[in-house]
């Protein structure tokens, strides 16, 4: 399984997510704790060599004062990568996303890793497309033409996003998302694959954050929104971090070792969410709708 999280809000420094925190991103890349939500049905299975770590490769991207995200990505664990720290500690922004890998499918290349960029969108996922190579053929023709060129890895997270842009994420997300999906299950059905679907989605314009939590049999991976005014535990012991009112949050897990319900709600099943600054998580029901 992978890790993200994703941000908007006043601007903030990305180490007060990234690292700073007691169970932060990086935390998480070495010992990622949650596969499924606590109480669900299918904890009973998990046992710890279940949960690996997420060493294939990391990234972040954010909005700064351009038209378009910076990006940084490399294929080295994120604990052990000097320059993850240092940027971490200078860059600040207002919107982020930073995702940990482990690869499920998809060489471990730096253009594979999360969170792809083009234009103003940023996009990352944590699941998987089950038999992908058996698929890859028919959903990567269904990518635009004049967005193809654009590919440039062999990972179906990179393949989902151009499926969303294709089908008018700029316009309507919640629409492209629900019509990539079916797609993919789709090319499921027609190729006879069993495996189900799994993703916790995040893509981002600068604007907003647009995330969905999906599996095909709803025993999808851990999707939190951050709840009111966040007051991290540090891995400092004693030390907390103090986030801006307007700030909000989404997380493969909680960012403290300690879960607490007051910091953290989880994304229901097949659900589809928008985050903006200062406002309310709009947490709306999604169904895919057939393709024509």
């Amino acid at each position: 399984m992978c890790r993200w999280l994703a941000y908007t809000g006043s601007p903030i420094h990305l180490e007060d997510l990234l690292t700073r925190p007691s169970h932060s991103l990086v935390d998480q890349s070495f010992e990622a704790r949650q596969l499924y939500l606590p109480g669900s049905p299918m904890t009973t299975m998990i046992r710890h060599h279940d949960w690996p770590t997420n060493g294939d490769g990391f990234g972040f991207g954010w909005y700064g004062d351009r038209d378009f995200p910076g990006q940084y990505r490399d294929t080295r664990p994120a604990w052990s990568d000097h320059n993850l720290q240092r940027l971490a500690e200078q860059i600040r922004s207002p919107m982020f996303l930073a995702h940990v890998r482990a690869a499920l499918g998809g060489t471990t290349e730096r253009v594979n890793c999360h969170p792809f960029v083009h234009g103003r969108w940023l996009f990352q996922h944590n699941g998987e497309i089950p038999r992908f190579s058996d698929l890859k053929r028919d959903l990567t023709f269904d990518i635009d033409p004049e967005l193809y060129p654009f590919v440039e890895g062999n990972a179906d997270t990179e393949v989902c996003f151009f499926l969303a842009l294709t089908y008018g994420l700029a316009s309507d997300p919640k629409g492209a998302f629900a019509r990539m999906v079916a797609r993919i299950e789709r090319a499921r059905a027609d190729h006879g694959v069993v495996e189900p679907f799994v993703g916790t989605f995040c893509a981002a314009d600068g604007d907003a954050l647009y995330a969905l939590r999906y599996s095909s049999d709803r025993s999808s991976r851990t999707l939190y929104h951050s709840t009111g005014h966040m007051r991290l535990s540090a891995a400092d012991p004693g030390a907390h971090i103090e986030l801006p009112a307007d700030g909000r949050i989404l997380v493969s897990e909680p960012l403290e070792l300690e879960y607490r319900d007051t910091h953290w709600t989880a994304v229901p099943e097949w659900s589809f969410v928008t985050l903006r600054a200062g406002a309310e998580p709009v947490v709306e029901e999604f169904d895919p709708t057939p393709t024509a």
